[in-house]
């Protein structure tokens, strides 16, 4: 019974990785240091899991940045404007690869980057690749067979992860018009025999083929493109065992096609799908040269594992098929989870009754092995005393005063017909927010947050340890907060946000004012790039104990004579964003929190917020893979969205802000949201993902972004006013707004200024532009 693991954490337990990145890009370090760098969390990470007893541990699951954009590099899908950066940086491929992920803004070039989006119903960001027609691909990026070399140089044998031919397809996007991109599969598939080769010729083993495709919808071609793949694969290297790897759900329609390929082991994801296990093993179509991985251990949250319940299914397998064809692993990469619990000290922010259910990525490590040694009947008095540890664990969570509320519960039962419903609707209401609040055509605002400087982040780390008292600390927060709206009169922003220099992360800041929620120091996850989350765990019932943000917001409006946007974020998004509980549906979870932001709503517009802002970018995120199960969550997911708006009267405006969400085939349920302005993001995707809301012929208003803010370059105000246009033409002027990506939290003063000026002036422009009033 062999252990193995689809990877692990890359960014370090303290982060270095995110802070060797920053530092090259800022030019404090050299590439060599950067690599460094890398190479000294690989060395950790392949050697803690050696250490552990994990028979196959992952190479290539380290990434600077991102694994899909990793296989662009690989593949040679590497944009035409990017060719200069090549011949600029002589053949520099690390600065090729953050230009890429980045954009490039200087020597002279103004390049932009590539488009991102989620990576399935996950928090985590990926570089989308683009396609042309008849696509040319090329070995170009050999870091696969570099790290596998490395790890075998330090006496570990790995095996090397990549993605999946079929999947990396369609986690793309076509890039001009008359082809599928699935197409491309005839020309891509040589560029992967040609690595396959390479590393066959190393002695590797086994290669893992992540294909999280197969827990999705797939079309007749796109089924037909993987029995190609790995026919092809097996007909050129029969001797390679290919372990595919698919997670976050069942394989579904797809089970007898992926009981039909060539392969050594098939991964499955039995904490999202539990019930495939039996449904593969009463088929009878498993090939009896194919072993199963079970993927027992969730590598999606931070629970510790029932090893009662995961035996029962290891033994039911091993019933089935034998011990020799049973292996045993986390359910996903590990990516998603933080690094080491045995790092989480403070007993305040995290209870140690809390922490007695948690298991972090190393200690998913552990809880693997040991399944591994209890299914294999290890009766060592050791082994014995942790499964011992382990069930009284799991009872003390079930019985635990801290988790339930009756009052909470209560609320939620008793929530009526109508109580999610504005009392008129968006036409009336419309009218009288025009009245209320004055703004003119083409109003602009920012999403929320302002740049979160070095200063800034010393003063609550100051605050935090005790060395500033409250008053200091808060004096310093209004100054800040004092120059930002100053600023933005300054500049003639038409709606401000006070710059939330009060908040760590727009989840993090109100889990720690709700209950039920319990915090790590370094529980940090990857969301994008170096932007790493410390996603707050939701343990219990929530509900708000007093007001979280009106303070701050109230001060902002002292100000001024404009508008100042109270700025929450929305419970599906705190939900999704969230480390959630898991032993009640996350639709009763996601209720509690709506209530708890209407009750924030409410005291927000008693204090004078005529504008509110409830930020819900995970609406999309958290669709379940296939279609089949979008409409039950929708319904529960759009209902929180709406009871946590709509206890405020006609005047008050209530936006939502999405980002890298594709919307076309849910823009009817964004509808349904009835926020008065949604904000999203559009300017990587050239505004294309506006066209969804003119087809639809989307009823309130928008703002389309007009500049990204994941990339350092400053845009220019005829690139924005050019964006703008595009939009005008497909969406009515009265129905416009001029606003950034996203908030600009990561973004540098420097840069941000520059923007935001030429943000305001080609919001003018448009103004200037428009000859006749727009009803």
């Amino acid at each position: 019974m062999q252990t193995h693991n689809l990877g692990y954490p890359r960014i370090g337990s303290h982060r270095e990785l995110k802070k060797a990145c920053e530092q090259y890009w800022s030019g404090k370090i050299t590439n060599s240091d950067l690599h460094t760098a890398g190479e000294k969390i690989r060395k950790a990470n392949w050697q803690f899991q050696k250490d552990a007893g994990i028979d196959l541990i992952p190479s290539n699951d380290f990434s600077f940045y991102d694994q899909v954009l990793d296989m662009s590099l690989m593949v040679g899908a590497i944009p035409d404007r990017y060719h200069e950066v090549i011949l600029q940086k002589g053949g520099n491929e690390l600065d090729l690869y953050f230009a890429m992920a980045r954009g490039y803004q200087q020597d002279g070039l103004d390049i932009t980057a590539m488009e991102m989006t989620k990576w399935f119903d996950t928090n985590y960001h990926y570089i989308v690749p683009e396609f042309t027609n008849n696509q040319f691909f090329k070995l170009f990026s050999t870091k696969v067979i570099q790290e596998f070399t490395e790890a075998k140089q330090l006496g570990i044998s790995t095996k090397p992860v990549l993605i999946g031919p079929v999947s990396y397809l369609l986690l793309g996007k076509e890039k001009e018009a008359g082809f599928e991109r699935i197409d491309l599969i005839k020309n891509l598939l040589p560029v992967y025999l040609e690595i396959l080769k390479k590393l066959d010729s190393l002695h590797v083993d086994y290669v893992q083929f992540d294909e999280p495709f197969l827990a999705m919808d797939l079309t007749e071609k796109e089924q037909n493109a993987f029995t190609y793949v790995y026919g092809e694969i097996k007909k050129a290297l029969p001797s390679l065992k290919i372990i595919l790897a698919n997670y976050f759900d069942c394989f579904g329609a797809n089970l007898e096609l992926a009981l039909s390929l060539p392969v050594h082991t098939l991964h499955l994801d039995l904490v999202r799908c539990p019930s495939q296990l039996e449904d593969i093993l009463d088929s009878g179509k498993l090939k009896a040269n194919v072993n199963l991985s079970l993927g027992l251990v969730d590598g999606r949250n931070i629970w510790k594992n029932d090893f009662q319940n995961s035996l029962s299914l290891i033994n039911k397998t091993v019933q089935a098929i034998g011990e020799d064809r049973v292996w045993i692993a986390p359910s996903c990469s590990l990516i998603h989870s933080p690094c080491d619990l045995d790092l989480e000290e403070n007993t305040e922010s995290l209870p140690v009754e809390v922490r007695q259910w948690l298991a972090f990525a190393t200690q998913k490590i552990e809880e693997v092995v040991v399944l591994r040694k209890l299914a294999g009947k290890d009766t060592s008095e050791e082994i014995l005393e942790i499964l011992a540890q382990n069930q009284q664990a799991v009872v003390n969570r079930k019985t635990s005063s801290l988790i339930h509320d009756e009052q909470v519960k209560n609320r939620v039962a008793s929530v009526a017909l109508g109580d999610d419903q504005r009392k008129n609707s968006f036409a009336n209401r419309q009218s009288l927010q025009k009245t209320a609040l004055k703004l003119p055509l083409f109003p602009t605002t920012t999403i929320g947050s302002f740049p979160q400087t070095t200063e800034v982040r010393s003063w609550r780390a100051r605050f935090k340890k005790g060395e500033l008292t409250q008053e200091v600390y808060e004096k310093l927060l209004e100054d800040e907060t004092k120059e930002s709206i100053l600023w933005q009169e300054e500049i003639g922003m038409d709606v401000l946000v006070h710059g939330e220099f009060e908040r760590n992360d727009m989840v993090e800041y109100f889990g720690e004012q709700l209950a039920g929620f319990a915090f790590t120091k370094f529980g940090w996850v990857q969301s994008y790039g170096s932007r790493c989350v410390k996603p707050p765990i939701i343990y219990g019932d929530v509900h708000r104990p007093k007001p979280m943000t009106v303070r701050w917001s109230a001060f902002s409006q002292s100000l001024t004579d404009k508008p100042v946007k109270g700025m929450l974020t929305g419970p599906v998004t705190i939900l999704q964003w969230s480390f959630v509980r898991n032993d009640q549906p996350r639709s009763q979870t996601c209720t509690q929190i709506a209530l708890a932001i209407r009750d924030e709503v409410v005291d927000l517009e008693k204090a004078g917020i005529g504008v509110i802002q409830i930020d819900e970018p995970a609406i999309r995120e958290g669709l379940p893979l296939r279609k089949a199960d979008w409409q039950a969550y929708l319904e529960w997911a759009v209902r929180a969205f709406r009871l946590s708006a709509s206890g405020v009267k006609d005047e008050t405006q209530i936006h939502t802000h999405m980002c890298y969400s594709e919307f076309n085939d849910i823009i009817q349920n964004i509808a349904d949201m009835d926020a008065d302005v949604i904000t999203i993001e559009c300017s990587r995707s050239q505004m294309e993902l506006l066209d969804a809301f003119a087809e639809f012929n989307y009823p309130n208003e928008i703002g389309p972004g007009v500049y990204d803010i994941h990339s350092p370059r400053v845009p220019s105000k005829a690139e924005m006013t050019q964006l703008m246009e595009k939009a005008k033409a497909v969406i009515p002027a009265a129905n416009l707004w001029v606003n950034p990506d996203c908030g600009l939290k990561t973004r540098h003063w420097e840069e941000t200024r520059k923007a935001l000026i030429e943000m305001v002036a080609a919001a003018q422009e448009l103004r200037e532009a428009v000859s006749e009033p727009v009803s």
